[in-house]
C-alpha cells in the first residue's frame, strides 16, 4: 500500500458495496462504483494525451466530478493541481503559469477567469460531467474512443508527484508544493490512526477540496478507511444544511477550521436544531482554536473537540490531540506528533527540551522532498536534516505541542516577543466577542505594538473601551493592544483562514497612508 491508488483499489476490492460518497439530495456511489469511474475517466485522459508527469490543473465546486477527476488525474501518473474557483484571472493565470499545467478541467457551469486563463496561456479545456451514478464521466471536447487496457498497464509509484499546491503565502509569495503518492498514503495512514477511522464512519465535507484539510483530511481519509463522505447539494459548506446532512448521513465526526465551528455555534445559540447527531469527535485544524471556543463547541454538541497541527509541505496532518479513549486533550494544545519525528530547535539546531521554546521541525514520509523551483527557500526550510515550519513553539513534558505563533508573526515590542495567539485566545474568553484577532504593527518607540481587530456578538454594544478594560485584567500590561478595531467582519483566505498579515494591512490602510508591504499574485 505504498501509493494512495492501490489504497483506494483495496478498499473498494474489500468493502465494494459501501457507500462512498453522496452527493446530498441527488446520488449515492459505492467504493466499487468509484473506481469504475475513476478508471473510465483515466482512460479519457490517456485518450487527451496526458503523460505520466503532466499537471493537469481542475477548478470545481465541491462536486463528486472533482473527487473522481482528481483520482483519475493521479491514477494516469500525472499530477493534480486543485485550483480555488473563486480566483481572479490573473491568480489564475499565475497558478496556471508557476504549475506548468498542460490541460484545465472544469464543471460544467463554467469558469469565465479560469477559461480566460487558460486561453491566454493556449492551455486546453475540458468540461466534465457525470448526469448520475449509473452513467459514465463526460468529458468535453471529448477525445477519440479511449482505451481501458493502456490504463490498467500504468503501474503508479511511490516517487509519482500526485499532487501540487501552493502554501498559502502568509508572509510571502506563495511557494509551489509538490506531493507524491508516498507523502499521501503515508498522511491518510497517519489521519486513519490517530482517529481510528474505519468503514463504519461517515462524514460531512465542510472545506473547499482544493486544499489540504478538506481534501486529505476530510475526502482522502475516509475513503482511504473504507468509510463515506456526503458532498453539500450546493458544492459548499452551508450552515443552514450542514446538520440536516450530518443526520441523512449517520455522521460519526466532521473537520473544520476554527470559523466554521464559530459560525455552526453562533447558530446553534440563535436557532438550535432540534436535535444534533452522537459523533464520536470533533476535529478542529489550520488556525488556533480558542480554549474557551472548544470548551463551548463541546457543550453545545456533545463531543470531544480534538485540535490538530497541519500545513501543506506536511501533506497536511503533524500533530493531534488523541481520541478520549487515548488519553487527555489538551485546550491550548496541537498534541503530539502522529507519524512523524518532531523537534523543537533552536537557532543552531540543536533540539530543546519539555517546556523550551524554539522552532517546530519535522521530518518523516508524509514531508515533501522541497518547493518547485526554490533553491533559496528549500536551503531556508531544510537544515540540520530537518523541515523547518516556521513556526515557534514547545513540547509540555507530556510530549504535547503549544504553538506560540509564526515565527515572522510574533510581535517584538521593545524586545519582548509576544504571541499573537494568546492575545486572540484572551479576547475570545469574553462573552460578549465572537471573533478577535490580534497583530503586530510599526511603532516608531517600540519597534512593534499590538493592535487587534474585534466582531462583537449580536446585539452587543461592546466598545473599544471594553475590550482594552478586559485586556488589563487578563493580560501583562505589555501585551495590551494599544488601539481596537471594532469591524463586522475580517479579511479572510479561501479556507476561512484569518491571516494576521491580512488583516494588519486591512486595518492599516484605513488609518494611515504608510505604504504596507502587499503580496502580490
Amino acid at each position: 500500500m505504498a501509493t494512495l491508488t492501490r489504497l483506494l483499489k483495496h478498499v473498494a476490492e474489500k468493502f465494494p458495496t459501501r457507500n462512498a460518497i453522496s452527493v446530498s439530495g441527488k446520488f449515492i456511489v459505492t467504493h466499487e462504483r468509484l473506481q469504475q469511474l475513476i478508471e473510465q475517466a483515466a482512460s479519457q485522459l490517456v485518450a487527451a494525451g496526458i503523460q505520466p508527469g503532466d499537471v493537469v490543473a481542475l477548478t470545481f465546486p465541491n462536486t463528486i466530478e472533482f473527487v473522481i477527476m482528481f483520482l483519475a488525474v493521479i491514477r494516469v501518473r500525472a499530477t493534480a493541481a486543485p485550483l480555488n474557483s473563486a480566483y481572479m484571472p490573473e491568480e489564475f493565470e499565475f497558478y496556471l503559469s508557476d504549475s506548468e499545467s498542460k490541460l484545465l478541467l472544469i464543471a460544467k457551469e463554467g469558469n469565465e477567469a479560469a477559461e480566460a486563463a487558460a486561453a491566454k496561456l493556449s492551455i486546453p479545456q475540458i468540461t466534465v460531467t457525470l448526469p448520475n451514478s449509473d452513467s459514465d464521466v463526460s468529458l468535453s471536447p471529448s477525445s477519440p474512443l479511449s482505451d481501458f487496457d493502456l490504463v490498467s498497464e500504468i503501474v503508479n509509484d511511490p516517487s509519482d508527484v500526485a499532487l501540487f499546491l501552493h502554501t498559502s503565502g502568509t508572509t510571502s509569495r506563495p511557494k509551489g508544493v509538490p506531493l507524491t503518492q508516498h507523502n499521501l498514503v503515508s498522511s491518510v495512514n497517519n489521519i486513519k490512526s490517530v482517529y481510528k477511522l474505519t468503514e463504519s464512519d461517515s462524514t460531512v465535507i465542510v472545506l473547499p477540496l482544493f486544499h489540504v484539510h478538506g481534501l486529505i483530511a476530510g475526502l482522502l481519509s475516509s475513503l482511504g478507511a473504507g468509510g463515506s463522505v456526503t458532498l453539500p447539494a450546493s458544492g459548499r459548506f452551508s450552515a443552514s444544511s450542514f446538520w440536516s446532512d450530518m443526520i441523512k448521513c449517520n455522521a460519526t465526526w466532521y473537520t473544520a477550521v476554527p470559523t466554521i465551528h464559530q459560525i455552526l455555534l453562533d447558530r446553534h445559540f440563535s436557532n438550535p436544531e432540534s436535535s444534533y447527531p452522537r459523533l464520536r469527535f470533533i476535529r478542529s485544524c489550520s488556525a488556533a482554536l480558542a480554549p474557551s471556543v472548544l470548551a463551548r463547541l463541546e457543550e453545545a454538541f456533545g463531543a470531544s473537540v480534538l485540535e490538530a497541527y497541519a500545513m501543506t509541505e506536511a501533506t497536511h496532518l503533524m500533530c493531534s490531540n488523541p481520541l478520549p479513549e487515548n488519553g487527555p486533550h489538551l485546550p491550548g494544545s496541537v498534541g503530539k506528533p502522529v507519524g512523524q519525528e518532531l523537534g523543537i530547535l533552536n537557532e543552531n539546531g540543536v533540539v530543546q527540551g519539555a517546556e523550551e521554546k524554539g522552532e517546530i521541525c519535522i521530518r518523516g514520509p508524509n514531508v515533501t522532498k522541497g518547493y518547485k523551483n526554490n533553491p533559496e527557500a528549500n536551503k531556508s526550510a531544510f537544515q540540520f536534516g530537518w523541515f523547518h515550519t516556521g513556526d515557534v513553539g514547545y513540547l509540555d513534558s507530556d510530549g504535547y505541542l503549544h504553538l506560540v505563533g509564526r515565527i515572522k508573526e510574533l510581535i517584538n515590542r521593545g524586545g519582548e516577543k509576544i504571541s499573537p495567539i494568546e492575545v486572540d485566545a484572551v479576547l475570545v474568553s469574553h462573552p460578549e466577542i465572537a471573533q478577535a484577532v490580534a497583530f503586530g504593527v510599526p511603532d516608531d518607540k517600540y519597534g512593534e505594538e499590538i493592535n487587534c481587530a474585534v466582531i462583537p456578538r449580536e446585539g452587543s454594544k461592546i466598545d473599544e473601551g471594553d475590550v482594552l478594560g478586559f485586556c488589563k485584567k487578563n493580560l501583562a500590561a505589555f501585551k495590551v493592544p494599544k488601539r481596537v478595531f471594532m469591524t463586522d467582519s475580517l479579511p479572510k483566505t479561501a479556507t476561512g483562514k484569518i491571516q494576521r498579515r491580512l488583516v494588519a494591512e486591512h486595518f492599516l490602510a484605513q488609518i494611515s497612508t504608510a505604504k504596507v508591504p502587499k503580496f502580490g499574485a
